[in-house]
Order: structure tokens, then C-alpha cells, then sequence
């Protein structure tokens, strides 16, 4: 103890300062990330379930352009997804108001998911000699009545749906006993679950299906609506004009 008491005593203070931190310590330099780089966007409206920060606010609702010549695919600018009125989510031209329990994350991957989806199908439509009032038109009824007819094929189901999962809840009871005695809480459980799914998950992808075919039809069969004077700049129309006399 005398020895090591003496040693430290007797220490070099230039080795003393060696080991002192290289970095100033305090609260301010702790706070400062290295690496901190604040994200900046365009602030939207508050309630907004929506990370899409390049969203436009609506699609072109003052006029729509004929149908005109369509060709193959070629490339196009991508056509910017639209943001969703404030607590709504939006599917197409489908507006629902978000419930409360539903959590403020998964409401905004559900409309941005939406969103992205309806931004892709107008890209597609303008690629193939589409204007962009047609695009959004199609693009929006397609998605919104996909979305209807999911929710009328899922109420649909629920009858079938609960006949199946009174059956398979049986089923999983019986497949549960050798599992006692926690088979018999989860068999009857796991065994009504995916009876359930097993029916309603089918009719709700062909309500689905059949809505989005119908919404497709209904926009491009749409009547063309001239604008109102002054609501389009020159260019784009004459661009129009020409797209309809090719």
C-alpha cells in the first residue's frame, strides 16, 4: 500500500495530462450529435395521416380531356401521389374519417399505401397517351371502388365467415385435446381464426376485384368536361387538343 500510495504520489504530470479526455465535457457537447441532420418538409396540415411530403393536394378536377389515342408505354414523369384530407383516410375518390382507436402510425402507412397505389396506376395510364384529368379520373375511381367493393364482399362474407369459424373452432378443439390443457383455449381459437379467414379473405378480394373493374370502366367511359376560361394555361391545352386530333 505504501508503494502504490508513493507511486501515484510521485506521477509525472505530463503523463497526468496524457490521460485526460481529449473532448471537452459538458451538456452541450453531449447534446450535439455527430451525425444530426434535422429533416425539413413542407408542413401539412395538422391531423394528417400522411408521410408523403411531395403530395399534391387534390388530383385535376376542372376539366377532362377525352380519352384521344392511346399507345405503348413509354417513360413519363412520375405522376405525385395526393395527400388526404386531415383525420381521413383516402382510398381513390373514397373518403373515410380515421376512428379514434385506430393508432396515428398505422392510419398513415394505410393512406400513404393507398396513396403510392393510386400515384403508380396514373403513371401507368399517362404512360399509354392518357392527359392527366383521365389518368387521375381512372386512377381514383379505380381505387375507391376497389375499396367499396371490399367493404360490401367483407360484409358478405361475415355470415359464411362465422358458419366456417363455429367449424373450425370445433375442429380445433378435438385437435387440441392431446395438448391439454392448453389445447383447449387455443385449438378451438386458432382452429375459428383460420376457418374464418379461410372464407371472408376470398369473397373480400373478389368484392375487391369486381369494384376496381367497375371504377376502371367508369372513369375511362366518363364524359370529357371542357374548363372553364382561364382554369387551364394555353399550353396545356393546345397540348390536349393535339393529343385528341392525333
Amino acid at each position: 500500500m505504501a508503494l502504490i500510495g508513493t507511486g501515484t504520489a510521485n506521477a509525472d504530470p505530463a503523463q497526468t495530462a496524457v490521460t485526460q479526455p481529449e473532448h471537452p465535457a459538458g451538456p452541450e457537447f453531449d447534446a450535439v450529435a455527430p451525425n444530426a441532420t434535422p429533416y425539413v418538409g413542407p408542413q401539412m396540415p395538422a391531423n394528417t395521416r400522411s408521410s408523403l411530403q411531395w403530395s399534391r393536394t387534390g388530383p385535376e378536377t376542372d376539366y377532362l380531356s377525352p380519352v384521344g389515342t392511346l399507345h405503348a408505354p413509354t417513360p413519363v414523369a412520375p405522376v405525385p401521389p395526393i395527400l388526404p384530407p386531415p383525420g381521413q383516410f383516402r382510398f381513390g375518390d373514397q373518403l373515410v374519417p380515421v376512428p379514434d382507436f385506430v393508432p396515428v402510425d398505422t392510419s398513415i402507412q394505410i393512406n400513404d399505401a393507398a396513396a403510392h397505389t393510386e400515384a403508380n396506376l396514373a403513371t401507368f395510364l399517362d404512360s399509354v397517351g392518357l392527359e392527366r384529368s383521365r389518368s387521375d379520373r381512372i386512377a381514383s375511381s379505380t381505387l375507391g371502388s376497389a375499396a367499396r367493393g371490399a367493404a360490401v364482399g367483407s360484409t358478405v362474407a361475415i355470415p359464411f365467415a362465422m358458419m366456417a369459424s363455429t367449424g373450425g373452432a370445433v375442429a380445433g378443439l378435438v385437435a387440441g385435446i392431446p395438448f391439454l390443457p392448453i389445447g383447449l383455449v387455443a385449438g378451438p381459437i386458432l382452429g375459428g381464426m383460420a376457418a374464418y379467414m379461410a372464407v371472408s379473405v376470398p369473397i373480400t378480394v373478389v368484392g375487391a376485384g369486381v369494384g376496381a373493374a367497375v371504377g376502371a370502366a367508369s372513369g375511362f367511359l366518363a364524359p370529357p368536361q371542357a374548363a372553364a376560361p382561364g382554369t387551364v394555361d394555353a399550353g396545356a391545352m393546345d397540348a390536349g387538343v393535339e393529343l385528341v386530333s392525333a
